[in-house]
């Protein structure tokens, strides 16, 4: 069965898919215990406006997609701030993603191929340039993690006390959202567009149903995410799957046998 991977395509999916597997269980962690986990499925969606500017002016499009995601991260935080609530502002930024992708494609006339890859994602066609930049921008955000880790730990379950501490909550809650637009754009050709946000979720959901404390679920949605993207790129290839759906749906299958599991043991105890 792992036969396939001995071809070059197959292995620059499975390098790209894990990089993304562990930053995204690792940025999810955070965003979804901080309760923003709809956070993630707004960015990809924003991440769209991005791409769509990348083709009409014919530029790299994951370039643009990511400095139109960061931006918009650091908008949405901004408006956070400004007292309106956390899904409201991911709401205003997101509509005007779409709006931005739906005009330059009414100006471009229409869909092209390269616009669907994002949209569905195209694991399998991740060529050596794509895998550059996600492994760039993938260590970068593990980087920025292990780092301010502590800190980021700490605005997560506690910001009135974390800022009463000294620690500097806006900033850290700013680092967090541009992470996670960095980490849905890197993983846009992985699973997509539609897609993105549920390898940010459901791993770490997984992973919550059995882990005892933080670090372990961190270390266990990335299990989670890893066996989901390689599950899935076998499943695709056998089967002639899309391969973006069918690493999510392995992830929701796992998350599934997990609860039924976990169910099943408060019975007999």
């Amino acid at each position: 069965m792992l036969e396939i991977f001995q071809y070059g395509f197959m292995q620059r999916a499975l390098v790209a898919g894990v990089m993304i597997a562990i930053v995204c269980s690792a940025i999810g962690t955070f965003i979804v215990l901080k309760r923003l986990s709809m956070i993630g499925d707004g960015l990809s969606h924003i991440a769209l406006g991005g791409v769509a500017l990348g083709l009409f002016l014919n530029v790299y499009p994951v370039l643009s997609a990511l400095v139109f995601s960061v931006l918009s991260a650091v908008g949405i935080n901004r408006l956070r701030g400004a007292k309106i609530f956390g899904d409201l502002a991911i709401a205003i930024f997101f509509s005007a993603g779409l709006a931005v992708a739906v005009v330059l494609l009414s100006l471009a006339r229409g869909f092209t191929v390269d616009l669907f890859s994002y949209l569905f994602g195209s694991i399998l066609t991740v060529n050596e340039t794509d895998l550059e930049v996600m492994l760039g921008m993938g260590i970068f955000t593990l980087a920025a993690v292990v780092i301010f880790y502590k800190e980021l730990f700490y605005i997560t379950f506690d910001e009135v006390a974390a800022k009463a501490s000294g620690i500097p909550v806006e900033k850290l809650n700013t680092l967090l959202v541009v992470l996670t637009a960095i980490t849905v754009v890197v993983s846009l050709k992985i699973v997509g567009i539609l897609l993105v946000s549920s390898l940010l979720v459901v791993p770490v959901a997984t992973s919550l149903q059995i882990a005892r404390n933080f670090r372990e679920t961190i270390l266990s949605s990335m299990v989670f995410a890893i066996f989901s993207v390689v599950a899935g790129l076998i499943f695709s290839f056998y089967f002639n799957l899309a391969a973006g759906g069918a690493i999510v749906f392995t992830s929701v299958i796992t998350f599934s046998i997990v609860m039924i599991y976990k169910k099943s043991r408060r019975k007999v105890y």
